[in-house]
């Protein structure tokens, strides 16, 4: 049995040669690669590369959105023994030039012309650097910079030298083993420099193989990929997967067209952050309002069957004769179009993941026909810890542990685990190594949780962030400011409270979300600082607080956590500011030493105060921007539910 990547490819291109196994959308039509044709591309790419140097255990970095030659290079890459570390394509210079000299990088691919001039202000401080492979020649004709090579000239020179040297590529590739390092995926650095998390051939293979097992994915399904390939979800989902599985997966033409792309793909196996089904949810509630009335009342009236049976239906459980008439008349009607507007009309299989997901947006999607479900891991476990198995869907829990993995918790409620999907190693971290991994070789997450009766995995908090309050009481931040997220008007939230008398929040309005609401309400506005300040967007964010508020006072233990005082942030909060990861999760530690003067208002009873703050700009300019921010009172709860 096939047990590296290239092999499996191999395989594939052996038992289905003319089935499809990539496409691409290029000046609006799709191409489509065969698996005789991928196995092809990859040979002549692993070529090119023997021929320019590229050698075993040298590892070669990706700057790209997803691109069949990406996919196609990862493989290449790890058939002759190298090791592929993709790159978040939208880092800037000095945050690659960190990766590109802990790596050691000799060899870079970069997507087009922005790539590549970043990568070569990457080469002024890090020379090591001497061949960089672009994807899409467009404006890069006149460039003369030494080491520049196009993936086609490159394909061309692979074909030659394989002619030349028969037999060799054949051979490296055979040399390929279970437990080589088969990628390096640096984590996100929420609290220090990023780390390089060494993963093998079987920790993927046996992840991909373990959800390809629960959820009977195959030859027949469609995925697209358009998540950042740097990110240990797209490898897993759109990689990992596809070489196991052997679906098909699509890379849409361009980040701004994948609605548009997922409609004429209508992909069966789906996955996205919980940010992406929130953007849909809200596109769909926007458009509602603007409706005409009979159709905002045929819409209300058909949600409302939806949430009372859509779950259950989904599930195979039973329902009265009357209900399901009415479910499948509000699936002609309603729900069918839905999806088909979200590009959702042929989904078998969907998951979220990387944040808890509001549960009446989950309830949302569930209801209208969606199988979508949970799953929970990190960088260091392939992402594959736990997976929710058909009709044991828990809005409350992540599900159960996946095949192949043994959970527990440690005393001090730490979720532990050890089986296929955890790291070898970090890239040149023994230390940070030994750190993660106990005497008994069980990974420690990180995160706080709790595994039920069923066996479904619970997550709190991120074990390092869950703290006490003054009154003794467990602060677990993650948990509150996940529930004030869980509006669509609040893109992001910060609470602070450990060793404090009280909670306080930093709020992110969403600006599409609250801009629409504000047009709707005939409230003029400049900009985001602008509408950030408005007193009925501060109220509108109030109302958004009480309902959390009132949500936690009925929680055992968690009434001494209500927001008590909060201020509407003058700025996003964004990862070129590096207040968060470019997988957007908060830098906490960061933004409480940026932001101290506003913590410090937040708790001396200020009523407002005045805050300047320097920014980057997308095209590398900096500047700043001001304002006099309000600070408000949360409505506080008593307790309405007493710990037993």
């Amino acid at each position: 049995m096939a047990n590296t990547f290239p092999h499996l490819l191999l395989s594939h291109a052996t038992q289905r040669p003319t089935a499809p196994a990539l496409r691409e959308k290029e000046f609006g039509i799709w191409q489509t690669w065969t698996w005789a044709d991928v196995a092809r591309d990859v040979r002549h790419l692993a070529c090119g590369l023997a021929a320019l140097g590229l050698a075993r255990g040298q590892n070669l970095a990706f700057v790209s959105d997803n691109r069949p030659n990406v996919y196609m290079g990862f493989a290449a890459v790890q058939s002759l023994g190298a090791v592929p570390i993709p790159l978040y394509q939208d880092a800037v210079a000095q945050e690659m030039a960190f990766v590109m000299e802990d790596a050691d990088i000799h060899f870079a691919f970069a997507e087009d012309q922005e790539q590549v001039d970043k990568l070569l202000e990457v080469r002024e401080t890090v020379p090591s650097i001497t061949h960089i492979i672009y994807d899409d020649p467009r404006g890069l004709r006149k460039y003369e910079e030494p080491g520049l090579i196009s993936t086609a000239e490159l394909k061309k020179l692979g074909a030659a030298w394989d002619k030349d040297h028969p037999g060799v590529w054949d051979s490296m590739q055979q040399r390929v083993q279970a437990e080589d390092v088969a990628v390096i995926l640096y984590t996100s650095g929420t609290t220090g420099k990023p780390k390089g998390v060494c993963l093998t051939h079987t920790n993927f293979i046996g992840s991909a193989q373990g959800g390809v097992e629960v959820d009977k994915l195959g030859p027949s399904d469609n995925v697209i990929s358009y998540l950042p390939p740097a990110w240990v979800g797209d490898h897993l989902f759109s990689y990992a997967q596809w070489l196991v599985a052997g679906f098909t997966i699509n890379c849409p033409e361009s980040a701004a067209t994948v609605s548009i792309d997922m409609r004429e793909v209508g992909p069966t196996y789906y996955f996205a952050p919980p940010r992406v089904f929130e953007g849909m949810l809200t596109s769909v509630s926007i458009r509602m309002e603007d409706a005409a009335p009979f159709k905002q009342w045929l819409f209300k009236k058909a949600m409302d069957v939806a949430k009372r049976v859509g779950s259950d239906i989904l599930d195979g459980k039973p329902v009265g004769a009357l209900d399901k008439l009415k479910y499948r008349l509000g699936d002609f009607m309603i729900y069918g179009p839905l999806r088909n507007a979200m590009g959702l009309s042929r989904i078998r299989v969907a998951y979220t993941a990387g944040a808890a997901i509001g549960p009446e947006l989950f309830q949302f999607f569930r209801s209208i026909g969606i199988n979508l479900k949970q799953l929970y891991g990190q960088t260091e476990t392939c992402a594959y810890v736990c997976l929710q198995r058909d009709g044991q869907v828990d809005i409350n829990s992540v599900g159960q542990a996946a095949p192949g993995i043994e959970l527990k918790i440690a005393e001090n409620g730490e979720v532990l685990l050890k089986g296929v999907s955890v790291l070898k190693e970090y890239y040149k971290r023994p230390d940070a190594t030994a750190e993660v991994l106990d005497e008994n070789g069980y990974f420690k997450t990180g995160d706080a949780g709790v595994i039920g009766a069923n066996g479904q995995l619970r997550i709190i908090d991120r074990a390092k962030d869950v703290g006490k309050m003054a009154s003794g009481a467990m602060f677990a931040p993650n948990y509150i400011e996940n529930k004030l997220k869980f509006f669509s008007h609040i893109k992001e939230a910060v609470c602070f409270g450990n060793g404090k008398d009280k909670v306080c929040a930093f709020v992110n309005i969403d600006y599409e979300a609250v801009g629409n609401w504000a047009e709707r309400q005939g409230i003029p506005y400049g900009g985001y600082v602008d509408l950030a300040s408005k007193p009925q967007v501060l109220a509108l964010i109030a109302d958004c607080i009480r309902q959390v508020n009132a949500g936690l006072a009925a929680e055992e233990g968690m009434a001494d956590t209500q927001v008590a005082r909060f201020l509407v942030l003058h700025k996003e909060l964004d990862p070129d500011d590096d207040e968060l990861t470019r997988t957007r999760k908060v830098r906490r530690n960061f933004i409480a030493e940026k932001y101290a003067v506003l913590i410090e208002a937040l708790y001396s009873g200020k009523t407002e105060q005045f805050i300047e703050t320097q920014v980057k700009f997308e095209d590398g300019r900096t500047g700043s921007v001001s304002a006099t921010l309000q600070i408000l009172e949360g409505q506080v709860f008593a307790a309405t539910r007493q710990a037993a």
